[in-house]
C-alpha cells in the first residue's frame, strides 16, 4: 500500500484543488475529511485542480471519526504535519502504510486529532515565522515519503 495524503477539513478550495492535482500526477490517493470550509464541488476545485480532477483518486470521509476508524481498521500509520511538533520531517523513516495529514489552513487540527496521530512531524524553518502554505508543506513531505518508500517507481 502506498503513502497517501489526508486533508483535515480544508478551508481553502485552491489548496485542496492543488493537492488533488498533485495526487493525480503522483498517483496518490487524497483523503478529504469533511466538513470543508467551502462548498466541496468540482466547480470550487476547478481553478487549481484544472482538468486533473478526473484523474485523481479522492476518498471522502464524512467526519474525523469516520476517517480515523477507517484508517485504524486498515492499520495505517497517521503522520501529522504540524508546526507544534519537535521532530523534523527529515529525521523520520516513512513507511508504505503511512497517511500524511495536514490540518486546516486557519487552525491546524484540534488537540484530540493531534493526540490520535501515531507520529507528529514538522518542517524545519527560520525561527519567528509561523508556517509554510499547507499545499507546499504537504508537497514537500509527500515527496520525501514517496522517495523513501519507492513511491515514484513507475512514474515517468
Amino acid at each position: 500500500m502506498p503513502v497517501e495524503l489526508a486533508l483535515y477539513q480544508p478551508d481553502i478550495a485552491q489548496n485542496a484543488g492543488t493537492l488533488i492535482r498533485l495526487g493525480a500526477c503522483w498517483d496518490t490517493t487524497i483523503h478529504l475529511i469533511h466538513p470543508t470550509g467551502f462548498a466541496f464541488s468540482p466547480k470550487a476545485l476547478a481553478r487549481a485542480g484544472m482538468d486533473y480532477l478526473d484523474h485523481a483518486m479522492v476518498r471522502e470521509h464524512d467526519s474525523w471519526s469516520a476517517f480515523d476508524a477507517w484508517r485504524r481498521g486498515e492499520k495505517r500509520r497517521l503522520v501529522l504535519l504540524t508546526t507544534k511538533a519537535e521532530r523534523s520531517a527529515y529525521a523520520v523513516e516513512f513507511c508504505d502504510s503511512d497517511i500524511l495529514m495536514v490540518g486546516r489552513e486557519s487552525a491546524g487540527v484540534p488537540e484530540a486529532v493531534a493526540a490520535a496521530a501515531d507520529l507528529s512531524i514538522r518542517i524545519p524553518m527560520r525561527p519567528g515565522l509561523r508556517s509554510i502554505n499547507v499545499a507546499l508543506a504537504a508537497t514537500l513531505i509527500l515527496g520525501e515519503a514517496k522517495r523513501q518508500t519507492g513511491g515514484f517507481t513507475g512514474l515517468a
